[in-house]
């Protein structure tokens, strides 16, 4: 079996040169006191791997993408299953799966393509802090 078979964990892979993504990976981390996340820049060697095994284009780095028990969840699913998760009442967004997933995914589609324009852009990778390390797969 492949890497994505053997994610123990949800992860969150992100674009790693988005500042937006780079907060939402904060926010999230800070909203999830049991460490249920793991998480790993799209840009990365196993980020890569990982669109791969899941037959997803490499090109599109425009959505926040989670693996959850082997299934691959992208743009408001996986978003709404993220905010499912968290501590506080950030579950209660998982309402929004009522809305037509057309019209959540193009309110995520207008977000993600002025995201640089709008929180600008890294030119590497978020470096997670040694307390931090732990929660990101290489």
């Amino acid at each position: 079996m492949g890497a994505a078979h053997s994610l123990s964990q949800p992860t969150i892979l992100f674009d790693g040169m988005c500042n937006l993504c780079n907060g939402s990976v904060l926010f999230i981390i800070k909203r999830d006191p049991h460490s249920k996340f793991r998480f790993a820049s799209l840009q990365s060697e196993l980020g890569m791997k990982l669109l791969n095994e899941f037959e997803f284009p490499e090109g599109e780095l425009s959505s926040v993408l989670l693996i959850k028990n082997q299934k691959l969840f992208q743009k408001s699913n996986a978003a709404l299953e993220i905010a499912r998760e968290l501590s506080g009442l950030w579950p209660v967004l998982y309402l929004f799966k009522i809305v037509p997933r057309v019209i959540r995914n193009g309110m995520y589609d207008w977000i993600a393509k002025n995201r640089y324009r709008w929180f600008g852009k890294k030119d590497t990778c978020m470096i997670p802090t040694p307390e931090l390390r732990s929660r990101f797969l290489e």
